[in-house]
């Protein structure tokens, strides 16, 4: 029997991914693994309360922290941490939001960890209060803005933000000397591996906040989220099957089984054979790409997340290349099937290797030259 194609039945393209686990692009590749676990769940009904606590014991497990829990993407994780650290997983408090603003609703953040998802914070009930700035941040500053309004302190994961925060360890010591737990958004900070207890763990905090679908390769809606068991409970009390804020939010059983699986397959992975793969990528397509007028190449050892993934970072010279990075981007993406990469500053752009699967790889390549070759030819009838 011929395998469907969704994509091609509704008349929408095929993109191969070589810019990063965008959510725009569906993140990732499920793994076999990942699928046959999600068909399983999809196979009958279950308690769903059952699911989520038995997932959460195996994942708590699995990632050497004290508690675990499934939710519909990372976004999602920080909602349900705000809900759970201005309502402490209080019944009678989760009925008085979101109206009551008696309750202490404020979530201090490193003005420099300032990002698109923050606003996350807001959906669960949470007040940004925004401490230091760009340049520089005073311990004396988080301190004083920690006071009976305030429910939690939200610290962002990330060498390719502003270095001039606070360190986790730090921010966790001032926090949890006033009694206000610490978040961490953590959505795109694997690898390492040993990130699943870093922030945790070893820094403290009470709970890390992961993408499921990105570096895990499990189902795009779906995240995990990592830490101590009583701000987790109260993420339970705040989140479905219960009728409260957070059921907007429910994560289905075939996306609790694919995020086990795929966390199952990641902790088990050889992630030192799994980095020289994507190195030997990079160096074929630094080779490919060289003989090639007015580009210069050159490998980066982390990705746009700051994570140790090697890309490569292609240089156009549009007077001798004939063509801008801009355009690259938009006839690679305008072809069938569509190649995505990421735009860069100026004239270019990064391809990467870790979304790739199958023939991937040499299709990249050979579309990246025939759109480079292309623009000599179109110059040169």
């Amino acid at each position: 029997m011929p395998v469907r194609n969704i994509y091609a039945e509704l008349g929408v393209r095929r993109v191969i991914n070589a810019a990063t686990t965008l959510t725009a692009l569906g993140g990732t590749v499920l793994p076999d693994e990942v699928v046959e676990a999600m068909a399983s769940a999809s196979t009958s009904c279950v308690s769903m309360d059952e699911l989520h606590l038995a997932a959460s014991q195996h994942l708590a497990r699995l990632t050497r922290n004290e508690d675990a829990y499934v939710t519909s993407g990372c976004a999602a994780g920080i909602a349900l941490s705000v809900l759970a650290a201005i309502t402490a997983g209080r019944p009678e408090v989760i009925a008085r939001l979101p109206y009551d603003e008696t309750l202490a609703r404020n979530v201090v953040i490193h003005r420099a960890h300032r990002i698109p998802y923050d606003r996350a914070i807001e959906l669960g009930g949470g007040h940004l209060v925004e401490v230091g700035n760009m340049i520089q941040t005073f311990e004396w500053e988080l301190d004083a803005a920690l006071d009976e309004n305030t429910a939690a302190v939200f610290w962002v994961a990330g060498s390719h933000l502003p270095q001039t925060t606070l360190s986790l360890k730090e921010t966790v010591a001032i926090a949890h000397a006033r009694g206000v737990p610490v978040i961490v958004d953590a959505a795109a900070q694997l690898p390492p591996l040993e990130n699943l207890t870093y922030f945790t763990v070893e820094c403290g905090a009470d709970v890390a906040l992961f993408s499921g679908g990105k570096a895990l390769r499990g189902p795009q809606a779906s995240g995990l989220m990592v830490g101590s068991t009583k701000l987790l409970d109260a993420v339970r009390a705040n989140a479905a099957p219960r009728q409260r804020l957070a059921r907007a939010m429910k994560v289905g059983k075939e996306e609790i089984a694919g995020l086990v699986a795929a966390i199952e397959r990641y902790v088990a992975l050889d992630h030192e054979a799994m980095a020289s793969a994507w190195n030997e990528t990079v160096a074929t397509w630094a080779k490919g790409l060289e003989d090639l007028d007015g580009v210069t190449v050159r490998r980066v050892e982390d990705n746009e997340a700051g994570q140790p993934v090697a890309r490569l970072e292609i240089t156009l010279d549009p007077g001798v290349a004939l063509i801008s990075a801009a355009e690259v981007v938009e006839r690679l993406w305008d072809d069938t099937p569509r190649v995505a990469v990421l735009p860069g500053l100026g004239n270019s752009i990064y391809v990467t290797p870790d979304t790739l699967v199958g023939d991937d790889e040499m299709m990249v390549l050979n579309r990246l030259r025939a759109v480079l070759r292309s623009a000599r030819d179109e110059h040169s009838e």
